[in-house]
């Protein structure tokens, strides 16, 4: 009887380190890693080039939205559809200010001078973005994207007066990381600009290997911005997220973050 109970006990113990083991290798809703593609500044080829392939292969995105970009009020029904998909509209400013005082801001006007608001602005300017997607897709939950990777007004972190309005913010630091290590107000990401479907795959390996966090930045693909992928790579990362669904995990931002903040209850 006593042989009995130990080969019992030792099933058991043997079965949870199992189980814990598989746990560890598969920690993103039971897949090896997570992938979320993410899409800046509300341009056309959003809904021409991403819209069909994403919407081809059951995959979703999330779509960082410039509040004042006409092409939100042109197409905003097709935002709406897109939003209907399962896709996440998410809050990437009304302006897209950015802070002009850096080097290499040649680009920034007076009139989207980060470095010229106050946090007051800021904050009501993203708050009203919000509003406007919430008219659109109806969700109040939603993520954010700091214009040009952008933390601070002065010395002041204006996302720490936004921490209620959203579940996450994405920054432009490129790091894989678990699930622990992400931080929900600067989450790290990949911006992508000319590189080969050889180089996002490898990133995505990478991924699966370590068991953590890819994110990728796409601006134009197939054309449409200064900062941009090509169809064909673009198509070919999508498709073999796809033939490893089994194995990776793909959603919009939203779900990643409440996924970790859901993980970070659990202890």
């Amino acid at each position: 009887m006593k042989c009995k109970n130990l080969l019992v006990l030792l099933l058991a113990l043997t079965g949870t380190v199992t189980l814990k083991a598989q746990t560890a290798a598969r920690p993103w809703n039971n897949k090896e890693c997570a992938v979320v593609l993410t899409y800046d500044d509300a341009i056309d080829v959003d809904l021409d080039n991403v819209a069909p392939v994403l919407d081809s292969l059951k995959l979703k995105a999330t779509f960082y939205i410039i509040g004042s970009s006409p092409v939100v009020a042109n197409r905003m029904n097709e935002w709406r559809k897109l939003a209907a998909r399962g896709n996440e509209l998410g809050n990437h400013s009304l302006y897209h200010p950015c802070d002009g005082s850096l080097p290499g801001r040649g680009f920034v006007t007076a009139e989207t001078d980060l470095s010229k608001y106050t946090v007051e602005r800021a904050v009501k300017e993203i708050r009203t973005t919000n509003t406007l997607l919430n008219a659109i897709d109806g969700k109040t939950e939603r993520t954010f994207a700091y214009p040009c990777g952008d933390l601070q007004i002065g010395n002041q972190r204006f996302y720490d007066e936004l921490k209620k309005d959203f579940i996450a913010a994405r920054g432009v630091n490129a790091e894989l990381q678990t699930a622990k290590q992400v931080n929900p107000d600067n989450v790290d990401c990949f911006m992508i600009n000319g590189q080969s479907v050889g180089y996002m795959i490898d990133l995505v390996e990478k991924a699966r290997q370590s068991h953590t966090l890819l994110v990728f930045l796409f601006h134009g693909v197939g054309g449409g911005h200064n900062i941009n992928v090509s169809l064909d790579a673009h198509s070919k990362l999508l498709h073999y997220l796809k033939a490893n669904e089994k194995a990776i995990w793909v959603a919009p931002m939203v779900d990643v973050a409440r996924y970790i903040k859901n993980q970070e209850n659990r202890f």
